[in-house]
């Protein structure tokens, strides 16, 4: 199995994932699309030296990964491409910051060192919220949640064949792959004199694809909404989860629970 097919197999993977029989993905798609986005919003509100308070904010999805039977690690790996991306944002801090913060026994932490963790986490946490809502929700009724919020439909659109195109254009990529290898055996990757001619006909290939799947889903009843996206209604547990979530969010915001948990054990 080439490179090319395991990235297929893990968008397959993800689509799997979104139809598992779990409390949360029974919640409605777009309780859970308001809950990821609020706290998207309250995690990146934190100030750049707010470590404690960040740190309370892995509750989230620790609970929610427990709940829907969703492994940590699985995430991690899906994610593993774009997680050092992430990392490195802040690598530089502790270079550019050398003021003293704090001292934990004889070491001296500076303020960039904890602007740099404080970086790293947010941007984890928040691929983690993001990973969360696409691994429970399928992307057809996280793009009607988006339309119920009046998302433009032309953004809307993009955004769905942008996630189907990219599992055709692997998969064409796949099949041109392994006919490459089978014509030149023993050739590890595909020559440079090849790299034009290939491209061209994986385009070509990958459009009259897109046209196909474009059409069968207008014979689904696509026309800029999603008549045929599997949605769970707005009901009572939704609104309860969206509010007590985003309420919990906010109360961890604005009150520094990892300082008040500290002084009891202080005193």
């Amino acid at each position: 199995m080439n490179k090319l097919e395991t990235a297929l197999r893990d968008i397959s993977e993800m689509d799997r994932l979104a139809v598992k029989g779990s409390p949360v993905h029974g919640l409605s798609p777009l309780a859970k699309l308001l809950v990821t986005v609020a706290y998207i919003i309250v995690t990146v509100s934190f100030s750049k030296y707010q470590l404690g308070g960040l740190l309370i904010m892995i509750i989230y999805p620790l609970v929610m990964f427990s709940v829907s039977g969703i492994s940590i690690g699985t995430c991690l790996y899906k994610l593993r491409i774009v997680l050092p991306l992430v990392v490195f944002v802040g690598l530089f801090n502790p270079i550019f910051d050398k003021a003293p913060m704090f001292r934990i026994g004889g070491v001296v932490v500076s303020s960039g060192v904890v602007s740099m963790i404080t970086l790293m986490l947010k941007g984890v946490f928040c691929l983690m919220a993001s990973f969360l809502l696409i691994a429970t929700t399928p992307m057809d009724s996280i793009c009607a949640a988006l339309r119920k919020l009046h998302v433009p439909s032309m953004l809307v659109t993009l955004l769905l064949l942008t996630y189907r195109y990219i599992g055709v254009l692997t998969q064409e990529a796949a099949v041109m792959s392994d006919a490459y290898a089978l014509r030149a055996p023993g050739q590890k990757g595909i020559h440079i004199s090849a790299w034009g001619s290939f491209t061209g006909q994986l385009l070509l290939r990958s459009m009259d694809r897109a046209e196909d799947l474009y059409a069968s889903m207008q014979i689904r009843g696509y026309h800029g909404e999603f008549p045929y996206a599997k949605s769970s209604p707005f009901g009572a547990k939704d609104a309860v989860f969206t509010i007590v979530c985003i309420g919990v969010f906010v109360l961890l915001r604005f009150v520094d629970v990892a300082t008040l948990v500290g002084n009891l054990f202080v005193r």
